[in-house]
């Protein structure tokens, strides 16, 4: 058995149908970042509607597609590359904006809910509202990234001191003390 490139075994085994992508400019972001500090409001994902930008093309699933992706949009004419900025599988609608530093594609917190937060070593399980510093990495051979991870009743939430590029609902994120690793989740 040979290697398989993921979107083509994605397109045999998943539908196509077409759909709009949809590009969100950059001004556009500061309505939708949130403003606060507020941690549960940081760490939600971009919420994004059509009306917010303009069509610039066509797709054939938005499943095929997944945030920071570049490759497979065929849209061109732009100044720089656009890049997907959100999904919305249900709407069948690609996200985009233009640039590799477009600020809809950066997230400075996420959410970790406890049914989804793993420990390796449950002796440095911490309590219920405390936050630590850590290191932490969301996706595989990422330099480490400094942060503080606040753990509440309903899980935890991960505040990077640097935006992070293309935090996905479904990634992994892992934490790390002077090199062990501490433990991981599944990013809501």
């Amino acid at each position: 058995m040979g290697k398989v490139d993921l979107p083509v075994f994605l397109q045999q085994k998943l539908k196509a149908k077409k759909g709009r992508i949809i590009e969100i400019s950059a001004d556009k972001a500061k309505d939708i970042i949130p403003q606060s500090e507020d941690l549960k409001e940081i760490a939600q994902p971009y919420q994004f509607s059509p009306e917010m930008g303009e069509e610039v093309g066509t797709h054939n699933g938005a499943h095929f597609f997944t945030v920071g992706q570049r490759k497979g949009l065929n849209v061109g004419g732009k100044a720089e590359p656009l890049f997907v900025i959100g999904t919305d599988v249900k709407e069948n609608i690609v996200y985009v904006g233009m640039g590799h530093e477009h600020p809809l594609l950066m997230r400075k917190a996420l959410f970790i809910p406890n049914d989804d937060i793993h420990f390796i070593r449950e002796d440095l399980r911490p309590t219920e509202n405390c936050e630590r510093r850590y290191d932490i990495r969301i996706r595989y051979r990422q330099p480490l990234q400094g942060g503080t991870i606040h753990f509440k009743e309903e899980g935890l939430y991960i505040h990077f001191d640097e935006p992070q590029r293309a935090v996905v609902s479904g990634q992994f994120a892992a934490w790390y003390d002077k090199g062990e690793l501490i433990g991981s989740g599944v990013i809501d």
